[in-house]
This record gives C-alpha cells, sequence and structure tokens, in this order.
C-alpha cells in the first residue's frame, strides 16, 4: 500500500457539497436556480443546502434575486486573480514528459477555452530536439484548420457550428493545407470515426503532427494531446505506435485531471 492509499480521507463534506451547488449554479450563470432545484440538482437536502447557501450569501460567493441564486462577486473577484491551468499543468508535465521521452519528439497540452478556440498550456520535448527554449509554444495559437490540435476540436462541435466559425475558402499555409471547407468538412468525419487527426505538410512544411483527444468520464473534451516532429523523423511508419502511447498517456491524463470533480 502506497503512502497516498493509507490516507485517510481528509475532505471537509461540507466544503464539497457547497463545491457542489456552486457548480449548480455555474451551469445556469444567467438564470440562477431556487434552493429547492439546486438541492435537488446537488443530491443534498433542502435544509442542508439553504444552510450553506446561507453561509456562502454571507461571504460573497453567491447571491439572492427574489427566491433564486446565482454566483456571487468575490467569486468573480478570486476567479479572476486565478490561473486556471498553473495546477492542471503541474500534474500534466510529468506526464507529456514520459511521452515525449518515450517518442523523442516534442509534446504539448490545449485545452479548449471559451471562444471556440485553444489554450495551448503545456508542454515538453525529447532529446531530439536542439535549440529548444523552454515554454517556446505555450500560449501560441495556430488555425484550427491548418492544426491537428484545431481538427479534434472541429471533429467535437456540431456541423453548423463548424460552419459557421469557417469560410468557404481556408487560407493555406503549406503545400498540403486544406483550403476547402467542403473538403476539410469530410476529413472531420474521418477524425470523427478514427479518434485521432494528423497534419502533414499543412501547417509548415516538412511538420507532422499527431493528435488525440482527452474526454472526462461523461465523454467530453477536456484536453487535446499532441506529438509535432519532423517528417524526416516523425514519418508516418511511427503512427500506429505513436497512437498507441498516446492513448495510454491521454488516459491516465483524464484520470489525473478529473478524479477530484468525479468523487466530489
Amino acid at each position: 500500500m502506497n503512502e497516498a492509499s493509507a490516507t485517510p480521507d481528509m475532505a471537509n463534506k461540507s466544503v464539497t457539497k457547497a463545491i457542489r451547488l456552486l457548480r449548480e449554479l455555474a451551469a445556469r450563470p444567467r438564470t440562477g436556480a431556487t434552493v429547492s432545484a439546486l438541492a435537488k440538482a446537488a443530491g443534498i437536502s433542502r435544509p442542508t443546502a439553504f444552510r450553506l447557501l446561507h453561509s456562502l450569501e454571507k461571504n460573497g460567493f453567491v447571491d439572492r434575486v427574489d427566491n433564486n441564486y446565482i454566483l456571487g462577486w468575490e467569486l468573480a473577484r478570486l476567479g479572476r486573480l486565478a490561473d486556471p491551468y498553473q495546477g492542471l499543468v503541474a500534474r500534466a508535465q510529468p506526464l507529456l514528459q514520459e511521452l515525449a521521452d518515450q517518442l523523442n519528439e516534442s509534446v504539448t497540452l490545449s485545452v479548449p477555452d471559451s471562444k471556440d478556440g485553444l489554450d495551448l498550456v503545456a508542454e515538453a520535448t525529447g532529446s531530439h530536439v536542439v535549440g529548444f527554449r523552454a515554454h517556446q509554444m505555450v500560449g501560441q495559437h495556430w488555425p484550427l484548420h491548418a492544426s491537428s490540435t484545431g481538427k479534434v476540436l472541429l471533429a467535437d462541435m456540431p456541423l453548423d457550428k463548424v460552419t459557421a466559425l469557417l469560410p468557404e475558402k481556408l487560407e493555406a499555409y503549406a503545400s498540403r493545407t486544406i483550403t476547402d471547407r467542403g473538403t476539410l468538412l469530410k476529413e472531420l468525419t474521418q477524425v470523427r470515426e478514427q479518434g485521432f487527426a494528423i497534419i502533414d505538410n499543412e501547417l509548415e512544411e516538412e511538420l507532422l503532427s499527431l493528435s488525440r483527444p482527452v474526454r472526462d468520464s461523461s465523454g467530453n473534451l477536456v484536453a487535446i494531446l499532441t506529438v509535432n516532429g519532423p517528417r524526416y523523423r516523425f514519418g508516418r511508419d511511427r503512427i500506429p505506435e505513436a497512437l498507441q502511447q498516446m492513448q495510454s498517456i491521454a488516459d491516465r491524463l483524464a484520470d489525473v485531471f478529473w478524479q477530484d470533480m468525479a468523487t466530489d
């Protein structure tokens, strides 16, 4: 038995229930909800929900408008001060480095943002990458239609949303960039079916990039794991091996990131 499994459960049950209520309110940011509706959704008794909401209201974490509760000003203030990715990156980094060492290529992790785009939040590199600067790619953005991460994100969207986001004529970045929206939509169907996306001479010449989704227990897309390398070294013959190793890391990332949420 390891140290973690031997440690008693130190979670405070009242705090856990209060977090459930806040998450339920976050799902109703405009309308809010009554105490009865929140109690039912969170799976706790109405008296307990009322006591917790009263305490949260006193501290500014929720507000009450008539009979409905909404998220409060203090929660918004604290949210503006928080780095949304710091904890996630700390947990993800060892797994990204493990994959980068296995494949000897660069590995990145991206998460969907609130504007139908992606934030590249973490990276690691193998020994083959010469002259690599730490955090060289973190924070950068690439076109959705010409990146493997973007293709995974687009494949997860409804068709009408993709057509609203992308023009019929797409910008070319390299010799094999898909520039016709209809052609891209056909490839997105394939991405959806096979569970991964590839770009090959589409963003930069001689760059091959491979992406797999990271999903939570409900199947929702929560992150995208990507391997990048030059075609002379990371060619198509390495794709089957890379996909297998990526899936193992993606499964472990999902466990690490979302186990706390699943046990609330």
